[in-house]
């Protein structure tokens, strides 16, 4: 990845590849938009659904990081899922909340992030619907429409909700105290989290999420100080040759320390 810096203005330091890589994502982002309620799904041999737009999202988007970083590998939920054996590879998945974007929820998003030693190091975090797109730099930070983002250190004030998926909002009765939080639920896991990094969410709880769901958004929380902690085996580094398609990594992300600790007794319920 080109070194970059940031303005005194702390606006996104665009090169010709992020230029790049921002036209191949509005393509992507425009088709979906055009998609959206006007497209059908069919079933996976996991039981997940999927669409004629993930998978042309999908190798457009294979097509053209293949374009702009000639050389690396591409580990992807609706191409390969074998962690590749290049040095530099990116984890993408193309439509991240399908079974919103099938069934007319307007909440979904593209996330891609760029590895480098098993570890992400650049994230792009899209959210068509709103228009919206979040990229991050190891390092340098994370930036919303072009402009850098703070650490939330704590929640907005008022903040007192919490996110879960369908698969850990079976915490809410395991324990004799109530749950700390209101609870909200996207459908898209790297939203869910993302929530957190934004300080609209005290704690985010994923049980099942796959690599190609936290890839981006993992380095974003990292840069947003954000702490996060895997109720299993940690996510990264990933493995050369490993297989990705069945693992799950259940993960609780907070926008500090406090609130971390506060829902770890609901976490540790999914181990």
């Amino acid at each position: 990845m080109p070194e970059l810096h940031s303005s005194p203005q702390n606006s996104f330091p665009v090169d010709h590849q992020w230029q790049a890589l921002f036209e191949l994502v509005d393509l992507v982002a425009d088709r979906q938009r055009k998609d959206f309620g006007q497209i059908s799904s069919a079933l996976k041999a996991d039981g997940s659904l999927v669409t004629a737009c993930d998978q042309w999202s999908d190798s457009t988007l294979a097509a053209g990081l293949a374009r702009i970083y000639p050389g690396d590998g591409l580990l992807s939920e609706e191409g390969s899922t074998v962690v590749p054996a290049e040095d530099c590879y990116w984890v993408v998945d193309p439509l991240d909340g399908t079974t919103n974007f099938s069934v007319g929820l307007p909440i979904w998003a593209i996330s891609m992030a760029r590895f480098d030693g098993g570890r992400p190091v650049a994230a792009i975090l899209d959210v068509p619907p709103l228009r919206q797109r979040f990229v991050a730099i190891k390092g340098k930070g994370v930036w919303r429409d072009g402009v850098s983002l703070a650490s939330p250190g704590g929640p907005r004030h008022g903040c007192s909700c919490a996110s879960l998926c369908t698969r850990s909002i079976k915490v809410l009765g395991s324990l004799k105290q109530p749950f700390p939080a209101k609870t909200r639920m996207l459908g898209v896991a790297s939203l869910n989290l993302l929530g957190v990094g934004l300080g609209t969410m005290l704690a985010a709880l994923e049980a099942t999420p796959k690599v190609w769901d936290i890839a981006a958004v993992w380095l974003m929380l990292q840069e947003l100080q954000c702490p996060l902690r895997s109720i299993a085996a940690p996510p990264f580094p990933l493995t050369k040759g490993s297989a990705e398609a069945d693992a799950s990594y259940p993960t609780l992300a907070a926008c500090n320390q406090e609130q971390l600790e506060r829902f770890m007794p609901w976490a540790n319920q999914l181990a």
